[in-house]
């Protein structure tokens, strides 16, 4: 754990917010008179973790390709628009 005092912070802000991406730093905390006040750390990244398909698999009735077309005017009215 690092701590600058203000000043620096604010002259070397891009080089304190690189060590704490690259995780050169996991956190820096910064100091106004000497005292901390406030601490830099990396946001969390989302994971990513694969993707599970098909997860609402049999929670919709199937539709035939002339069945969906079937509900081209309804859903147009719903926005206004003649068909």
């Amino acid at each position: 754990m690092t701590t600058v005092n203000m000043l620096e912070a604010k002259t070397s802000l891009s080089r304190l917010v690189e060590a704490v991406e690259s995780g050169a730093e996991s956190e820096i905390i910064i100091a106004r008179n000497g005292k901390p006040a406030a601490k830099l750390v990396a946001v969390d990244q989302p994971k990513k973790g694969k993707r599970k398909l098909g997860m609402f698999k049999g929670e919709f009735p199937d539709f035939t390709l002339e069945e969906w077309n079937a509900s081209d005017p309804a859903v147009a009215k719903l926005f206004g628009v003649d068909k």
